[in-house]
């Protein structure tokens, strides 16, 4: 039997051993929750910072306000809106134990948006989290839901739609269901890169080929052989796909390694919890991201690595050698709708090859599966079992400061280039007493090259504890500046009457915990002056939204009538410093002068928006009368 077709047999019996431990996915049951031609810009499993991407991203013509449809019969189970994740999205929970995620959106429909924004008024808060039960929102196959948006985390218009197990909560991937996408593109395979697994891959630089496409397959082009002196060996590939008609680089769904025939290891994106999405890193080569790299993934399991993605067959894909043989090497990877393309190679191992190990001596090694403790003068770190992935070898540096908000040394354990799964547990003891009303105002700052981040420390007797999700260095300090918050006009009463809407940008050197405004309007006309005693009413909370926590916005509508208005603002940071400004300001029928007259066409996406609407608001009269049922 020709070498090429017993392979050939061997790769489809493993993928269709692996596919029968798959649970079938139900076809024809979702609907593309678009009213326009389905098209992607992320699929499920592609590689982000510190995550795989968890569902679909629908291209939206990179404009906002689409109808978004509910994917298939049920309910509004739960609806969510935050400055950043998600922004504003929806939760449907349906008859078949399947849930459907909507995210980035604008408004809902209006029954919905009514009882959200009444919500946020009752509990005085924008954002916002609402479960429901499944007689308060029902929806049909089909119903309009919402206008599609850029809001939460997105980084321009679009729609992101997942599906889960409504039970376990575990994301399934979408394109595993019939949605109609064309797609017969095969991944595209760029680098094949090798480590050496006798250390840790953060210990090293690995070795890269380039890859050749040809008629049988890939190859590494001018390399007949690999001739390696490495004894211990593991593969990582950089590879991406995408859709037919689409130049956009997406991620792979499987990959499988093959050594002389017999399958090594597999790992395959149909599902992820995001309890262990942030496996991702031990996925991916993270220090070489983290240097400015591009993603390449690991076809071996790290030693730290608990999640599902890896289906490990032999020795976690590790390879060692114990011969001087020729060893064929294959490796398939494929998309979630079956197209693959295939990588061949041949390596042998020479004895007469190999170098002296160089090890660096480091004083702390963290290694996974093992509870560390660091512990210095005036500082401890406690690491897990599941922080680390693989073996951490790192040093631990101290310096001082002179600055007098400062109260403890500069403690350095690692840097960001390893990954960090589970929380660190810092402690910095105090290195002077701090004044007793700056004591509720410590915080620990962690800092590396690419940037900081704060956490508000915790009293543990002398000591102050706070937990960090990455190494590097921290110090205590004490935060005893208030926010700062920008005017809202000049003069005794700004007149808003040309405006539309209020922007503050309250800024703070440590992080904002909260923004909070509050309404009160003379009850009589005062002719533009301002009132008071019984002429002045009771404060309103106004629903200022803080989108992507930039700006704080509030946009007029009926809590805000015609007359004049005293503003009160009140903004909060991480420890409790607070500042508040107050304004009178007048608002009053405003007529703009007319525009110049200027030629303009619009453009096609601005037709199809107003033609999607058209039949948006013919939905949304019978979304109401089913909701009102």
């Amino acid at each position: 039997m020709p070498l090429r077709f017993f392979v050939c047999l061997l790769i489809c019996s493993c993928s269709l051993s692996i596919q029968a431990q798959t649970p079938p996915y139900p076809r024809n049951y979702f609907r593309n929750p678009m009213g326009i031609p389905l098209q992607l810009s992320a699929n499920f499993g592609e590689l982000r910072p510190n995550h795989w991407h968890m569902g679909l991203d629908i291209r939206t013509n990179a404009q906002e306000n689409y109808p978004v449809y509910a994917a298939a019969e049920g309910y509004i189970a739960h609806i969510g809106v935050r400055a950043s994740s998600f922004g504003r999205f929806i939760i449907i929970r349906h008859p078949n134990g399947l849930s459907t995620l909507y995210a980035h959106l604008n408004d809902f429909f209006p029954a919905l948006e009514e009882f959200v924004r009444a919500k946020q008024k009752e509990k005085e808060s924008w954002p916002i989290e609402l479960d429901f039960t499944k007689e308060q929102f029902p929806v049909s196959k089909g119903a309009f839901i919402a206008y599609s948006g850029n809001t939460g985390g997105s980084q321009g218009p679009h729609l992101h739609f997942e599906i889960m197990d409504t039970r376990t909560e575990k994301r399934l991937n979408p394109l595993l269901f019939d949605f109609g996408l064309k797609d017969d593109v095969p991944p595209t395979l760029s680098k094949l890169a090798i480590y050496d697994r006798s250390k840790s891959v953060y210990d090293q630089s690995p070795f890269f080929y380039t890859l050749k496409n040809t008629d049988s397959g890939y190859i590494i082009p001018k390399i007949p052989v690999i001739n390696t002196g490495l004894k211990k060996i593991s593969f990582a590939l950089a590879a991406t796909d995408r859709l037919s008609g689409s130049n956009n680089p997406n991620g792979i769904y499987s990959a499988k390694l093959y050594l002389d025939e017999e399958p090594q290891l597999a790992f395959i994106l149909d599902s992820i919890s995001y309890d262990e999405t942030a496996y991702m890193n031990a996925h991916v080569d993270f220090k070489m991201r983290y240097n400015g790299g591009g993603f390449i993934q690991h076809l071996s399991r790290m030693p730290g690595d608990l999640g599902a993605a890896y289906h490990p067959i032999k020795n976690d894909g590790v390879i060692e050698f114990n011969d001087t043989l020729l060893h064929a090497v294959s490796i398939d990877v494929s998309d979630a709708h079956g197209n693959r393309s295939t990588l061949n190679f041949m390596i042998r191992y020479y004895d007469s090859l190999a170098k002296p190990s160089t090890v660096i001596s480091k004083p702390l090694v963290i290694a996974p599966t093992m509870v560390s403790v660091v512990e210095k003068p005036g500082f401890e770190m406690y690491i897990s079992d599941k922080a680390v992935y693989d073996t951490v070898a790192t040093s631990y540096f101290v310096a001082g400061s002179a600055s007098p908000y400062v109260f403890s040394d500069i403690h350095q354990v690692g840097e960001g280039s390893v990954p960090v799964h589970d929380d660190l547990v810092v402690r910095l003891k105090l290195k002077r007493k701090v004044p007793e009303e700056w004591q509720d105002k410590l915080i620990i700052l962690r800092g590396d090259r690419k940037g900081s981040t704060v956490r508000k420390a915790v009293w543990q007797e002398q000591w102050l504890s706070a937990k960090f999700s990455d190494f590097g260095s921290y110090q205590l300090i004490a935060d005893v500046q208030p926010p700062q918050i920008n005017s809202l006009g000049s003069g005794d009463t700004v007149n808003l009457s040309a405006a539309s809407r209020i922007v503050f940008t309250p800024t703070d050197n440590y992080g904002i915990k909260s923004f909070k405004a509050i309404l009160y309007s003379c009850t009589a006309d005062t002719l533009g002056y301002h009132c008071s005693g019984d002429s002045l009413s009771a404060g309103q909370w106004l629903r200022f939204t803080n989108d992507k926590g930039r700006n704080s916005i509030y946009r007029f509508d009926e809590t805000c009538p015609y007359g004049v208005h005293k503003l009160k603002v009140t903004v909060e940071d991480l420890v409790g410093n607070t500042s508040t400004r107050e304004w009178w300001f007048k608002r009053y029928p405003y007529t703009a002068p007319p525009p110049k007259k200027t030629s303009s066409k619009k453009g096609k996406g601005t037709k199809t928006i107003k033609k999607a609407n058209e039949k948006a608001k013919k939905d949304v009269k019978k979304t109401v009368k089913k909701t009102k049922k």
